[in-house]
């Protein structure tokens, strides 16, 4: 008796009574076949080979059991630039170019300024800063090597230079100024519930523990050290933590503070200037 092959059709029915989104479905099941979605739409009829058929098996169970469409693809768009994503990175959120929109403002036209964007991840802030400003100096650090060296990969494709350091936060940084200083570090509450939901991401990238003020307080009260006269402190954090951080920025003596919010409405990210006296 001749095997029964998989059509498109019949895989992107499998997805949908897994409770898979047909877009997430169309996007896996094009990696697999190196087609794009509209070529799905156009021949559904065509059967899986085997090994596809397999692959997609794999892909449907591990989607349907949460795991981010980010890591399955193994990429996620961030500010124009594809980035390559893997479970030892944070998934880039859009809320987060936010920074970089900051970032451009202070920036400005401004040639050779120091910029470190702290716990890089996959390089996402880093490498959208380094493309926007080509001729400023951009140093990434992340404590974990397997997450620098996926942002070390990204600049090398995307031919952006930039350092990367391995050290959390203000270590391997010691003697070193900078005009800019960026962070989207772990803010998460740990007994936040929203925690189940990422548990395929990196805890330490989410979370410092606590009440999740941890990594910014050590960020904001190391800051002044390696910021140049007039430097910028810019950091995203929790949509509930806006006082609190603005709160370590007075107390650090930081001037000019200010509060910004994303696209949902959300305070999200706050930036202080270094006092000079």
């Amino acid at each position: 008796m001749t095997e029964r092959r998989l059509t498109v059709a019949a895989a992107l029915a499998q997805a949908r009574a897994r409770g898979v989104a047909l877009l997430d479905a169309r996007l896996l099941l094009g990696r697999l076949l190196g087609a794009s979605p509209t070529w799905l739409i156009a021949h559904d009829e065509i059967c899986l080979d085997a090994e596809v058929a397999s692959h997609w098996a794999e892909d449907l169970e591990r989607r349907a059991g949460g795991e981010p469409l980010a890591y399955l693809l193994g990429q996620k768009e961030f500010r124009g630039l594809l980035l390559d994503v893997t479970p030892a990175t944070l998934i880039p959120r859009p809320e987060t170019e936010l920074l970089v929109d900051w970032a451009d403002a202070l920036l400005g036209g401004s040639a050779g300024c120091d910029v470190v964007d702290l716990g890089t991840g996959c390089g996402a802030i880093a490498l959208a800063v380094k493309q926007a400003h080509p001729q400023a100096r951009v140093v990434a650090t992340d404590a974990s090597p397997a997450a620098l060296a996926v942002a070390q990969g990204n600049a090398r494709r995307l031919s952006l230079l930039v350092e990367f350091i391995v050290a959390s936060w203000w270590q391997g940084l010691e003697g070193r100024l900078f005009d800019l200083v960026l962070s989207n570090p772990p803010y998460v509450r740990e007994d936040d519930p929203a925690l189940d939901a990422l548990r395929h991401e990196p805890t330490a990238a989410l979370t410092p523990g606590g009440d999740g003020l941890g990594a910014l307080a050590a960020i904001i009260g190391g800051a002044a050290a390696h910021l140049n006269a007039d430097g910028w402190l810019v950091l995203e954090h929790g949509f509930d933590q806006a006082e609190p951080v603005r709160e370590l920025l007075r107390k650090a003596g930081f001037a000019a503070i200010e509060t910004r919010r994303d696209l949902a409405g959300h305070a999200r990210a706050a930036a202080g200037q270094r006092a000079v006296p």
